[in-house]
């Protein structure tokens, strides 16, 4: 195994403390296959991890609530696949991966509803977007601890619309898991950081 190897591997798998889910087997395949920068394999698993925390809540939470939890966790798992090509938007503005990572996706065999939140992570306004679309977005956002209110507030009105409560109760609700999650985020940036951009 290759020093890029190992630190790949242990990007998307190694032992982390606090810990944080490994990305899933068919992720890791595609980042062992696209040779992905450390850095983002760290970012995507960190990001994993958080939606998975939030897929948990909502479950448990609001149990009659449909939505679809392995497309949100595969697409936080895969949300930012298209810095492989666009390396630069690692550590510089830009949007140019988002479509470069849904068609990366789709030229991999990824189903279109799946291949869709690499391109859809940054625009949650959109119309077209369902609440796993705002959950990847959220999951993208409070790894790090940012909140992003007009985003809160759309995921906040489709867990209004889905118990017929009002919105302030669920955004106690949703403010408190936020909150909890965000407590970690230095450790999750730390585990980031740890890896370089380039091998």
């Amino acid at each position: 195994m290759t020093t890029d190897t190992a630190l790949l591997s242990r990007a998307m798998s190694g032992n982390v403390d606090p810990p944080l889910l490994p990305l899933p087997d068919r992720v890791a395949e595609l980042m062992s296959e696209l040779e992905c920068p450390p850095r983002l394999a760290a970012h995507l698993r960190a990001v994993h991890d958080v939606a998975h925390q939030l897929v948990d809540w909502v479950e448990m939470c609001y149990p009659a609530l449909f939505f679809d939890r392995e497309a949100v966790l595969f697409g936080a798992a895969t949300h930012d696949i298209g810095k492989t090509v666009h390396v630069s938007e690692l550590s510089e503005p830009g949007g140019a991966h988002e479509q470069a990572g849904r068609t990366l996706l789709l030229g991999r065999g990824v189903s279109p509803g799946l291949a869709r939140f690499a391109a859809t992570h940054a625009s949650w306004t959109e119309p077209s977007a369902g609440l796993e679309d705002l959950l990847v977005s959220l999951a993208d956002k409070i790894w790090k601890n940012k909140r992003v209110p007009d985003l809160e507030d759309l995921v906040v009105a489709r867990l209004a619309e889905a118990t017929g409560r009002a919105a302030w109760e669920e955004f106690v609700a949703l403010d408190e898991v936020l909150s909890r999650i965000g407590d970690e985020a230095d450790e999750r940036l730390a585990f980031q950081a740890s890896f370089a951009i380039h091998g």
